[in-house]
């Protein structure tokens, strides 16, 4: 799933149409069977913002539209009229740029939930110390590997992040929340920051279930967490506070 720091990449590629007026058509039925372009065909885009994982474009009459890309959802930017294959969701053409939507699965007017979302952890300042306060007014009991992909807590963090903010963190995404300390959790939160931006490879933990943990040579561990079943990796061995019968 394309995480906060992809769809800020996404974003600086779509400001090329900033200021442009923009012709919008839907080819993909079921993107024409939302009625949105014609809401903004025509109309000048202003600005292009990243909140969480939600790209929001806002044109000059203030009308919004909202972008989550989930699993499978692309933006492309190339030169305007250039030869594609395939049917995409939406494409906005600008006077020597086009930007096409591939598997657009939420495509909507309007800012959504967007201003019901945690704090973004990609801001240029992030604030951790709100990001904290909305974890502490959470249940506690709550595992923080799952704490850190609800985006009303915090925003931007995914499945990818989150498992190499926790392995850089050296705690284990099954300690509960409570088991933390503030500082803890600033570290979590600044792992996920730093690594987000810079874009950290290799990966230590996540997809390499079965493999040599790059620091201790212990077997990369992996499980589904939480009621959306999204797989955590962890190392047993650098992890602290990893329950052995989970690994």
């Amino acid at each position: 799933m394309p995480e906060g720091d992809s769809l800020r990449n996404a974003a600086a590629r779509l400001r090329v149409l900033e200021g442009q007026v923009i012709e919008a058509r839907t080819p993909h039925p079921r993107a024409a069977a939302l009625g949105i372009a014609p809401y903004i065909d025509g109309k000048r885009l202003d600005r292009v913002e990243v909140v969480g994982k939600n790209l929001l474009l806002t044109f000059d009459d203030g009308t919004v539209l909202r972008s989550h890309l989930r699993m499978r959802g692309r933006w492309h930017v190339g030169r305007a009229g250039a030869p594609r294959v395939g049917t995409p969701w939406l494409v906005l053409r600008g006077s020597e740029h086009e930007a096409i939507l591939w598997n657009g699965p939420v495509l909507e007017l309007g800012r959504g939930a967007v201003d019901r979302l945690g704090p973004d952890i990609l801001d240029d300042l992030p604030d951790l110390d709100r990001m904290i306060e909305r974890l502490r007014r959470a249940d506690q009991s709550l595992e923080v590997g799952d704490a850190l992909l609800d985006q009303r807590l915090v925003a931007g963090i995914g499945n990818m992040w989150r498992a190499e903010a926790l392995f850089l963190a050296g705690t284990s995404p099954w300690r509960l929340l409570g088991e933390h300390s503030d500082e803890e959790l600033r570290g979590i939160l600044g792992e996920a920051s730093a690594a987000m931006r810079a874009g950290r490879r290799p990966r230590f933990a996540y997809g390499r279930a079965g493999l040599p943990c790059r620091r201790c040579g212990t077997r990369i561990a992996s499980r589904r967490q939480g009621d959306a079943a999204r797989t955590a990796y962890w190392c047993p061995a650098c992890q602290a506070g990893t329950d052995a019968a989970k690994a």
